[in-house]
């Protein structure tokens, strides 16, 4: 019996992607639950969401805290996080080929939308970097067994790089399951804060972490707060 799964999408404000997100999941994975997390949208996110057939959860802001309220309504074996911008380039049946083996968790390498060389060069460095630490970003559409999920308490309750930190913790109680598969993910922060920018503002926020800086410094710096 193949694995059942269930898409966890945290937004805020996100009517300009929800709608292209949610048909192309429900025409790739028929049968997989569909559960939208809204931090407090005041635009026609949820109800978008809704026409689409999805469930719309309520949460308080913040990605960790919504990802961890749709993870613990989550009723599939495996609890995919993707956000909103982000759109998995495999099938239901590819994805029951990996889930077969029972990985504990993964990711899928990214594939940024702009055409252009630079983001070629981009995601190959996240890619690469992913690969050999063995820890995801938000954009890779992290993966975890439900069961797993339960008894690791979820993300992190932190502002910003939930997503790395849990990874850390999972890495320490088996290797990930790497999807060939990219997601193929809005290049729209690149495009809005201009690539040397946002690339060493990003590489920056990760040694930062690394060193020790606190999470709420952290998404100040990010969100220029």
């Amino acid at each position: 019996m193949a694995a059942s799964v269930s898409f966890v999408i945290p937004v805020l404000n996100e009517a300009a992607y929800i709608e292209v997100l949610l048909a192309q999941l429900r025409a790739r994975f028929a049968q997989a639950e569909l559960l939208v997390v809204d931090g407090g949208s005041t635009d026609d996110t949820a109800e978008l969401a809704r026409r689409h057939g999805a469930s719309v959860l309520a949460s308080p802001p913040g990605r960790a805290l919504q990802m961890n309220v749709g993870g613990e309504a989550a009723s599939g074996d495996y609890v995919f996080f993707l956000h909103a911008d982000s759109v998995p380039t495999m099938d239901a049946d590819i994805l029951a080929g990996y889930l077969a083996g029972a990985p504990k968790w993964g990711f899928c390498p990214v594939h940024l939308s702009c055409d252009a060389l630079a983001y070629r060069v981009i995601e190959w460095f996240i890619n690469r970097r992913s690969a050999l630490t063995q820890v995801a970003t938000g954009d890779q559409m992290l993966f975890v067994r439900r069961e797993l999920f339960a008894s690791t308490g979820g993300f992190d309750a932190i502002p910003l790089m939930e997503d790395v930190a849990y990874c850390k913790r999972l890495r320490q109680i088996a290797a990930p399951l790497i999807l060939s598969e990219p997601v193929r993910t809005s290049s729209r922060r690149w495009e809005q804060r201009g690539v040397v920018r946002t690339v060493l503002q990003m590489w920056g926020l990760r040694l930062a972490y690394w060193l020790g800086v606190s999470p709420a410094r952290l998404q100040r710096i990010y969100y220029g707060a």
